[in-house]
């Protein structure tokens, strides 16, 4: 069983109350940084395929001077 079935078989044992204290502690634990958007998928999704293809420049041909 995975942790997150295990924490929700866990909530479903709690009072509402009490779960919504725990939803508040963990809400604050969530950095909305940390979410990806739609546009950002479609950008991971599109920068693959580009490496897939060999659309790349490698770091040793970058002159950084």
């Amino acid at each position: 069983m995975t942790l997150t079935n295990q924490t929700i078989l866990l909530m479903n044992e709690l009072p509402e109350n009490k779960q919504q204290a725990i939803l508040t502690i963990v809400q604050s634990m969530v950095d909305p940084d940390d979410h990806l958007t739609e546009e950002d998928i479609a950008d991971i999704l599109e920068a693959r395929a580009e490496f897939s293809r060999g659309e790349y420049i490698r770091h040793e041909d970058i002159d950084w001077n």
